[in-house]
């Protein structure tokens, strides 16, 4: 009968199966998270709705809370100048959604360079399914290079 190897000659073998296993399972867990961020995108995007432009990059649609018809114009008001940003928020989730109670509007200037920001409330607390709400925001004085370069929801605590 032949004798078993001495215990030494086992453990390299089973150091680089421990060392698989590892590597096997963190590959499960990016490929959960993976699968778990892009299966739960609207409630993801419902929580914290800067994800909507995120998941809009990559090309998945998240049903929710958007912004449609955006402009922006200058105009006189008592003498002073005022960029008025309009818009509609509009819920194309098949459920009502609360609306975040803040919007933020992020100037720019010619090169992207963010130089001035405000928020305004949307003037609605929730949107039943495919309901639309108009808001208008003005930004009295604004500099003459100010172009509109962002809007969104604020989560509350921002």
């Amino acid at each position: 009968s032949v004798p078993p190897p001495p215990a030494e000659s086992r453990r390299p073998r089973l150091a680089g199966t421990a060392t698989l296993a590892g590597w096997l399972a963190l590959v499960a867990i990016i490929l959960l998270i993976g699968f778990s961020a892009v299966r739960y995108r609207q409630e993801i995007a419902t929580l914290w709705p800067q994800s909507f432009s995120f998941y809009a990059a990559l090309g998945l649609p998240v049903h929710g809370l958007d912004f449609r018809e955006l402009h922006s114009s200058r105009q006189i008001e008592d003498g002073q100048t005022v960029l008025a940003v309009s818009g509609v928020n509009v819920n194309d989730a098949s459920r009502e959604l609360p609306v975040p109670q803040t919007i933020r509007v992020i100037l720019s200037d010619g090169d992207n360079r963010e130089f001035n920001r405000w928020t305004f409330g949307p003037g609605v607390a929730t949107l039943k399914p495919g309901q639309a709400a108009k808001f208008t925001a003005r930004l009295s004085s604004p500099p003459v290079t100010a172009r509109p370069l962002e809007i969104h929801f604020v989560k509350d605590g921002e």
